[in-house]
């Protein structure tokens, strides 16, 4: 997977740019054949809007989301592209500014009020943002784009209508939760967010959504907490983008990249703070992990710790003997990578791009393996017996369980990132093969696979060719766990024609089976799903 491209063109920086959406989906062309099992859509979430009039969004994560769909049938595929009509976007187009203030990106009262009617402006409180631009999933029969506050968007997954917003207040007990769910078969729904637990004093909760009721009522109104976790700091949680899931056990990770509440709550409308203004790092705590049960649900108490680690991404996480398994995409330190994402930083001429990877956290797949059971008296020795795997767990004077990793790959200012998994058959189960996006001193330019048993790698890259996270859709039938194809969307800006397209490749080799061209630049994606409506009945599966 290490790299050997360059982009001196800095072709990159047109992924990073405002486009418009369309009125109606364009036919791509097909180079190569598609499957032809292969149909349903590929719908996907990223910026797209990167200014309001004068005024520049300056995050990464602050563009206002559009979300993107390729739709196969037959052999054909077409494009179509819209932006959400979320509050955010709305009233910035409406205003002709930016008017809620985004992740790195704050919003100042309007210039045209009054000193007095800005004055009452400042203290109707925070504004909070509902700009999901980071992931769609399914609850039931809907579908939701989101971002990582209390709000979430239903959306037409047909049409790309935006339908309504939904707070999650008004069901859970949870200040916001990840953009990363969890799914099963059934279409349960779980996911992670921080809250106000006992006595003022924070937590997090993970909280479940049934599938799809038999009265075609709502799920999330029956949605409800399982369980709490405690935070290791009881003013300031810990940012969190997402967690695993076993057969009989959540797992959350929380790292030193803390969110100082006392600073949200206060300086926000005073000071023109933004969410990035409110985090810091504990340079002292380390990295913990935490287990519960799913089913009784209830914590556990045991004490993981190990070293400082970003961590944004879980790969998969599985029960063997005794032990579970954690696969992660890590980033070393206690800095916050997302300081390296101001788009000033990844429009930069590729040198610059270069020198500023140097300085950040570096990237690394890591395996963890936690016991279960945990016994005192083996104080000092290594509580791990799975024969494959190097990781270790040793528990200390003070009871807590000291873990190190196996690595499983690591290369300078080189990640695997944006991980996927057959999540169907293989999640929350011991597996093979991790999907991911390389990203080369943080710019996107290759797609691997990872063996996570044997360490083996695969790549695709061609030159100023930036593509996205790549979704696995199974073959149908198939028994292999890597016997399907992988969809993601590529940008090659310097194309005289046709520059961005839809990549299908073989996913035992990662060989190119084909494309699907078209004649507009897609801007960067994040994240996203491939759903198919089954003909036989009337649900939606999903192959994500």
């Amino acid at each position: 997977i290490t790299n050997t491209l360059c982009h001196p063109a800095g072709g990159y920086k047109k992924i990073f740019e405002t486009c418009e959406e369309l009125n109606e989906p364009i036919p791509a062309i097909v180079v190569g054949v598609i499957p032809e099992w292969l149909s349903g859509s590929l719908l996907r979430l990223g910026p797209g809007l990167f200014e309001v009039g004068a005024e520049p969004f300056y995050h990464l994560f602050d563009g206002q989301a559009l979300m993107h769909k390729f739709d196969l049938k037959n052999g054909h595929v077409t494009y179509y592209r819209k932006f959400v009509k979320t509050d955010a976007y709305v009233r910035a187009m409406t205003e002709k500014r930016v008017v809620i203030t985004e992740f790195g990106t704050a919003a100042y009262p309007d210039p045209c009020k009054n000193i007095f009617s800005r004055f009452f402006t400042y203290f109707k409180g925070i504004e909070v943002t509902d700009n999901c631009l980071v992931n769609v999933y399914p609850v039931g029969e809907d579908f939701y784009a989101c971002t990582e506050t209390n709000y979430i968007t239903k959306v037409d997954p047909d049409t790309l209508e935006t339908l309504k917003k939904v707070d999650l207040c008004d069901y859970l007990s949870v200040n916001g939760v990840t953009a990363h769910p969890h799914i099963e078969s059934d279409g349960t729904v779980y996911n992670l967010g921080n809250c106000f637990g006992k006595n003022m004093s924070l937590a997090y909760n993970i909280v479940k959504i049934p599938p799809t009721q038999k009265d075609k009522s709502d799920p999330i109104a029956k949605s409800k907490v399982l369980v709490q976790l405690p935070s290791s700091e009881r003013f300031k949680p810990s940012y969190v983008h997402s967690f695993g899931m076993t057969e009989n056990y959540f797992v959350f990770v929380e790292t030193p990249i803390k969110i100082n509440l006392l600073k949200f709550l206060t300086a926000w409308s005073i000071w023109g703070t933004n969410y990035m203004d409110c985090f810091e790092s504990n340079e002292t705590m380390g990295t913990w992990f935490h287990l519960a049960m799913k089913d009784p649900a209830k914590y556990i108490e045991h004490k993981f710790r190990t070293s400082a680690f970003n961590l944004f991404h879980h790969i998969n996480s599985y029960e063997d003997d005794g032990f579970i398994v954690v696969d992660l995409c890590t980033w070393k330190g206690h800095e916050f990578v997302y300081n390296y994402l101001y788009l000033a930083n990844l429009r930069e001429n590729w040198e610059e791009v270069k020198k500023a990877a140097m300085r950040a956290p570096q990237p690394e797949v890591r395996r963890y393996v936690l016991p279960i059971d945990v016994h005192k008296e083996k104080q000092g020795k290594n509580l791990i017996s799975l024969p494959y795997t190097t990781a270790t767990a040793v528990m200390r004077s003070d009871g807590t369980i000291w873990l190190e990793p196996e690595v499983l790959f690591s290369g300078p200012r080189q990640a695997f990132e944006f991980p996927q998994i057959n999540y169907s058959k293989f999640s929350g189960k011991n597996y093979s093969y991790a999907y991911g996006l390389g990203l080369n001193h943080f710019i996107p330019d290759r797609i691997c696979k990872l063996n996570v048993k044997t360490k083996e790698t695969w790549v695709w890259q061609e030159p100023d060719s930036y593509p996205s996270e790549p979704i696995f859709v199974q073959t149908p039938d198939s028994v292999e766990e890597d016997d399907g194809v992988l969809l993601s969307i590529v940008v090659n800006p310097g194309a005289d024609q046709r520059p961005g397209y839809l990549l299908i490749l073989n996913a035992r080799d990662l060989t190119e089976i084909a494309r699907a061209e078209v004649e507009v630049i897609i801007p960067v994606t994040f994240h996203g799903i491939h759903y198919c409506k089954c003909i036989n009945q009337n649900t939606n599966t999903l192959l994500a």
